[in-house]
């Protein structure tokens, strides 16, 4: 299933949840230095989703915070739910 994603880097409260202008808002502790920002979200969609890492892969976006993925195996109804569910701040 291919969703696009709003990283937020540099977050106090690490998650996945919500949305933003109809992406799934990824909020990761990382920083967007080195692409370390983008690792963190991907492994983060990966454990929202109950997939390996693996399953997770970067269609666009490497240097931008919107970023569009392909998770292997995911389940439409767990976007749904993740995307009515409501983040901090």
């Amino acid at each position: 299933m291919r969703i696009t994603i709003r990283v937020r880097p540099g977050s106090a409260c690490p998650g996945v949840g919500g949305g933003h202008a109809g992406a799934l808002v990824v909020r990761v502790s990382a920083r967007a230095v080195d692409g370390k920002a983008t690792e963190a979200a991907l492994a983060a969609v990966a454990a929202a989703f109950g997939v390996r890492r693996n399953a997770v892969t970067l269609v666009t976006g490497a240097s931008s915070r919107t970023k569009v993925v392909d998770v292997t195996g995911a389940d439409p109804h767990r976007l749904a739910d993740l995307l009515a569910t409501q983040g901090p701040g």
